[in-house]
């Protein structure tokens, strides 16, 4: 386990190592934000945002939670995306799950108590309809479907949401897009749910 010290030294190193690589950008990022992007990913510890894809402080608006879910009625998920949109005028919104997650794998075996259970209940209504699908799978590949089914979900509650629906209503130029992340190999694959004002049903 990380002691809370090693983490403080850890990130004076890291400061010392900015400042070195990247003389002016902290002092730029100090007076404000402009990231392109927000980015709806799990809490995780491994799948950490900015560097599975190699970003630099700044370029990502990042929203993390347990199974990376989008609820309408959550006001800390709704306040990111309502920001995201309407302050910082992103183009994309990404939907970054990863295999292997404990949140949808708590989903499937309907477990989890208190504050987790009531979280999951909208994943675990999402994965009852769609048990058809996952019913005929060993128990390996219907935790990967579940991870993917989630993903394609939120893209499309996401999109629904009224930020979204502004934007669009307004022309606005804003992409949503479903992702997952594989643990044993780092890489991330396009779900290729991607979603706009032209596509979206």
């Amino acid at each position: 386990m990380t002691a809370p010290q090693t983490l403080l030294d850890q990130n004076h190193a890291w400061s010392d190592w900015m400042q070195a690589r990247f003389p002016d950008l902290l002092d730029e990022l100090s007076e404000g934000q402009s990231p392109d992007v927000l980015w709806i990913g799990c809490a995780d510890s491994r799948v950490p945002a900015g560097q599975i894809v190699d970003c630099e402080p700044g370029d990502l608006f990042v929203h993390r939670n347990v199974a990376n879910l989008i609820d309408a009625s959550d006001p800390n998920s709704m306040s990111a995306v309502q920001y995201a949109v309407d302050s910082l005028g992103v183009s994309h919104i990404i939907v970054a799950g990863h295999y292997s997650c404990g949140g949808v794998r708590a989903a499937l075996d309907d477990s989890g108590e208190g504050p987790l259970r009531d979280w999951l209940s909208p994943l675990r209504a999402l994965l009852h309809r769609q048990s058809d699908e996952l019913e005929g799978l060993s128990d390996g590949a219907r935790w990967d479907r579940g991870c993917e089914l989630n993903v394609t979900a939120q893209v499309q509650k996401i999109a629904r949401t009224a930020p979204v629906q502004r934007a669009w209503e307004d022309a606005k130029d804003l992409r949503i897009h479903g992702w997952i992340y594989r643990l044993d190999n780092g890489r991330i694959r396009d779900l290729d749910v991607s979603v706009d004002a032209e596509t979206f049903a």
